[in-house]
């Protein structure tokens, strides 16, 4: 059973019920310009078979990294509590929580370790494969994705809910109507699912060019995640750190100093 929504957090079970707070879209969303705040992209969090793309993080390691964060100042939030931290000049001290695909392992697996530290999270969810598999992962494990159910539960629970399109296909070179079917056909599916606005992006596989992007925007959406190795060209494309079951301390520290030599203009 997940938490319940709580103004700002996770509500534990018992609490007064809340709703998710409407927001009208914003009309002209500024640019970030600087170097964007320190984002974690996670993927799947359990102990099974060997992942041979190296997207899984063990339940223990991963309780390790929350806690080293925790250790060192630092706050995982939702990616729309960062991007909206970051426009008021208050992200100091937060880092970015993102898990890619909606795997049915986060309220199990992420939700508690989330709750126990007081972080939040922005759980990207392929609208139109909720209940199913990964089956865009041809050598990879067969793992379930959230169902309905669970992902109307997260977003009460406080976590925020994304889109990672309709049915994860590569974005880059799609023709203008598949631009708009996984960009605004996703977000109508989600919104229609947690009751309230969807306003992130996460591009499958990390695929973006400048045709994405202006989809992206052109749906609604206040802001797309990418990945690191790619140029951020705009709030539409910001870029997040890869983590996996071989970073511990060491690793992330090092991740984290990179991160804070890397230039970065919108």
């Amino acid at each position: 059973m997940v938490a319940e929504p709580h103004r700002g957090g996770l509500r534990a079970p018992g609490e007064p019920e809340a709703s998710p707070a409407k927001a009208s879209p914003a009309k002209e969303r500024p640019a970030l310009v600087g170097r964007p705040p320190w984002t974690l992209m996670y993927h799947s969090v359990d102990s099974g078979p060997q992942d041979p793309y190296l997207l899984t993080v063990s339940p223990q390691r991963f309780a390790a990294q929350l806690a080293w964060l925790h250790r060192h100042g630092l706050r995982g939030v939702s990616m729309r509590e960062l991007v909206l931290a970051y426009e008021q000049r208050a992200a100091d001290g937060l880092v970015g929580l993102t898990f890619d695909d909606g795997y049915a392992d986060f309220p199990r697996q992420v939700l508690p370790l989330l709750r126990a530290h007081g972080f939040t999270a922005t759980l990207y969810v392929v609208a139109g494969r909720m209940g199913g598999h990964n089956v865009w992962d041809a050598d990879a494990p067969r793992k379930p994705l959230v169902t309905i159910d669970q992902v109307r539960q997260l977003a009460y629970a406080g976590v925020e809910i994304g889109s990672h399109g309709l049915s994860h296909c590569r974005m880059t070179g799609l023709p203008e109507d598949e631009l708009a079917a996984e960009t605004r056909r996703s977000r109508e599916v989600l919104e229609s699912v947690v009751g309230g606005p969807v306003t992130g992006f996460c591009y499958p596989y990390g695929a973006v060019d400048e045709a994405a992007e202006q989809a992206v925007a052109a749906a609604g959406y206040d802001y797309g995640a990418g990945i690191c190795h790619q140029p951020a060209t705009s709030r539409w494309a910001l870029p997040r750190c890869y983590v996996g079951e071989r970073d511990g301390g060491l690793r992330l520290r090092a991740k984290r100093v990179r991160h804070a030599l890397r230039g970065w203009s919108a």
